[in-house]
């Protein structure tokens, strides 16, 4: 059974970390806006854990970056060890203040503050076990039809917005591209007790056999990632115990450890973010390799952009009429500026996997990393690794 259609300015559908402070910004904005999110509740296995100086100003210029840093850890400075000793370092410490850090802070525990801080302004706006269905678009607006408790709704909206993820349906529907292929790199990952001396530094270890990394959680926890030969679906713990062990000796045997996953790792870039009244953020818009923690980010800067333009459109409440291209021209003008982003942050990407792959003689590798780790490019690769110049210089 059909229910009659409501309009909403703004229909979000997909309520992860994306949707949630999109929704934040345009709430804020006094933008009408809705999420549809068919999860009942945040799952909390997820493999996103470090926010970038780029992403807290986001916080802190949106007022909740007291909530992510009392439950964050501050990574300061990252250790690069290669086959027999160490490479070199490099510290944040002269990256702009006062966010001269990486957050530690896993994606379930983002994704429940910012649906906390949705429900301060507006506990009307997240909508969960609602799936959506299709939507459908005239000159005037978009319909958005959806289940909710097993009956058929329709919203009329002016824009609808797809924080779907890489299989968004929003994208499909509205017949966007979406580009890219597959790596051969494939990782396991494991969260264990921190029995380590690193304290709160992040490490990266560069032996012939290919990656492993090591990164402090809130809670005494550190999260191990170790490149693999083949794609695992279904590491054990031994399995990751003994890759560690192998390639740098340390022993996680008596630790304790809450989560285990394989995965592989891809790029994925769509024709266009904003195609009529469709528009995309985060893994809808684009997928790059985890390695290096930019795509939840790169989400985080696409939704303030998105925010940011569709703000001046309602300042101008002619631009929504149809019968101008204003507003066509500012989503143009931010489907392109945010694609050039995400270029970007996926050759980023790719550099970070080469330097962790496997090889049969590390030593023109690691000549490479000690100049990166030295001046005067320690402050250029800082910078770097903390997703700053993006928009500008840097590959």
């Amino acid at each position: 059974m059909e229910t009659d259609k409501e309009h909403i300015s703004v229909v979000i559908i997909g309520g992860g970390p994306i949707g949630l402070f999109l929704a934040i910004c345009l709430s804020q904005k006094g933008i009408v806006c809705r999420v549809l999110e068919k999860r009942s509740e945040t799952i909390k296995h997820s493999r996103s854990l470090g926010i970038h100086p780029v992403s807290l100003e986001l916080f802190s210029a949106t007022d909740i970056i007291d909530s992510f840093l009392d439950r964050g850890l501050k990574i300061k400075k990252g250790i690069a060890i290669g086959d027999e000793k160490k490479l070199g370092e490099i510290t944040f410490e002269h990256t702009p203040k006062p966010f001269n850090y990486i957050l530690s802070c896993p994606q379930y525990v983002s994704e429940q503050i910012l649906e906390e801080e949705l429900y301060k302004l507006n506990p009307d706006v997240l909508k969960r076990n609602t799936e959506f269905v299709i939507h459908k678009e005239s000159k005037q607006h978009v319909t958005v039809s959806y289940m909710d408790n097993k009956q058929l709704k329709k919203i009329s909206c002016d824009f609808i917005i797809g924080c779907d993820g890489k299989n968004s349906k929003v994208r499909d529907i509205a017949g966007i591209t979406f580009d890219g292929s597959r790596y051969p790199d494939t990782y396991i990952m494991g969260d264990f007790s921190d029995t380590t001396e690193f304290g709160t530094d992040a490490v990266v270890y560069l032996p012939k056999q290919g990656l492993v990394e090591c990164f402090p959680l809130p809670n005494g926890m550190r999260r191990w990632v170790v490149k693999t030969d083949e794609f695992k679906a279904d590491p054990s713990r031994e399995e990751l115990e003994g890759l560690v062990r192998e390639r740098v000796g340390y022993d996680l045997s008596n630790t304790e450890n809450v989560m285990l996953s394989g995965f592989g790792v891809q790029h994925y870039l769509a024709s266009s973010f904003a195609k009529g009244r469709v528009l995309l953020a985060g893994d809808a818009a684009h997928v790059v390799s985890p390695i290096g923690g930019q795509g939840m980010n790169l989400g985080w800067l696409d939704g303030w952009a998105l925010a940011q333009a569709l703000s001046t459109i309602y300042s101008n409440p002619e631009f929504i009429t149809g019968s101008s291209e204003d507003w066509r021209n500012l989503l143009k003008a931010y489907s392109k500026s945010q694609k050039s982003i995400a270029k970007k942050a996926i050759r980023r990407a790719e550099m970070n996997m080469a330097l962790g792959r496997k090889y049969n003689s590390t030593s023109m590798r690691d000549t490479l990393v000690k100049a990166l780790l030295k001046p005067p490019f320690n402050r250029t690769a800082a910078k770097m690794f903390t997703m700053r110049k993006l928009d500008k210089g840097f590959i």
